[in-house]
């Protein structure tokens, strides 16, 4: 019987500094190279045969999969050493995978585009150096939406579902816990009553997760933007980072999800997966 390819939300760091030794990103860099690897089985014969990653730093207007055979990387961070713009990350891209993909989505009335001229983003590159670093496995570089619909990237997600049966695995990756550069700036993120409301929202956030039925879970992260702390962790404008994680939860199908967190900054950040 062919495996049921799992779905994993990372929280995948910021710019390069997980492939740079930064002491902060050493529990985040440490799960990547270890649980996101056993959760997706890398280095047994059920791994997946290629990995459809949804990325926060690639939004457009429709949903938009890469289709390049050798996609190049995108250093889109500055200020960072030269080292972190010779990073290189050899995996393949997929045409034919791609036109699965759309062809999965078009079965389920999502409108999807291919780009072939699209690289990867440090969204991909960074963490995918980190969870499979012999880079055999192919990837296909999935956009989210500019119009932040928290329905639209749920439907993606089971539209999307489907790859799972062939051994396709889901990846999405952000930073749902915690995405707002202003508060970590200013030290807000340090006080007491932040670190409050994070652990608040992080339990609203696993509630939905772990919400079996898939239906009502796709009701609940629809209505994320109320739950408290949404726009103190993703402000307005600013849910890039959240919505791969909507997309995942789509993708999860019946059953609970589950976590687990990485400290960074003094906060737990979380990432889930469904197996």
């Amino acid at each position: 019987m062919t495996r049921r390819a799992p779905v994993v939300s990372i929280s995948h760091g910021g710019g390069p500094l997980p492939l740079l030794g930064d002491p902060a990103h050493a529990a985040i860099t440490k799960s990547l190279k270890t649980r996101v690897p056993q959760i997706l089985k890398l280095g047994t014969a059920e791994q997946p045969k290629a990995i459809v990653l949804v990325t926060a730093h690639w939004s457009t207007d429709k949903p938009t999969v890469s289709n390049g055979a050798k996609p190049e990387l995108y250093y889109d961070f500055g200020g960072f050493p030269p080292e972190a713009y010779n990073l290189k990350y050899d995996a393949p891209g997929s045409p034919e995978i791609a036109r699965l993909v759309q062809s999965v989505l078009k079965e389920a009335g999502v409108e999807c585009s291919m780009d072939g001229t699209r690289g990867w983003d440090h969204g991909v590159f960074v963490p995918m150096t980190l969870i499979h670093p012999a880079a055999t496995i192919p990837i296909l570089q999935l956009s989210v939406l500019t119009s932040e619909s928290p329905s639209a990237h749920f439907a993606l997600g089971r539209a999307l579902a489907p790859l799972r049966d062939q051994n396709i695995a889901i990846i999405g990756s952000g930073f749902a816990s915690l995405h707002n550069m202003r508060a970590m700036f200013s030290g807000a993120i340090k006080t007491s009553a932040f670190k409050r409301l994070n652990e608040e929202w992080s339990a609203q956030i696993m509630d939905a997760v772990k919400t079996e039925d898939v239906e009502e879970r796709g009701r609940k992260f629809e209505g994320w933007r109320g739950w408290n702390g949404a726009y103190d962790m993703h402000p307005r404008g600013g849910a890039e980072h959240f919505l791969p994680l909507v997309v995942c939860a789509g993708a999860g199908g019946e059953g609970k999800g589950e976590g687990y967190a990485d400290e960074f900054v003094g906060l737990d950040m979380w990432s889930y997966y469904w197996e």
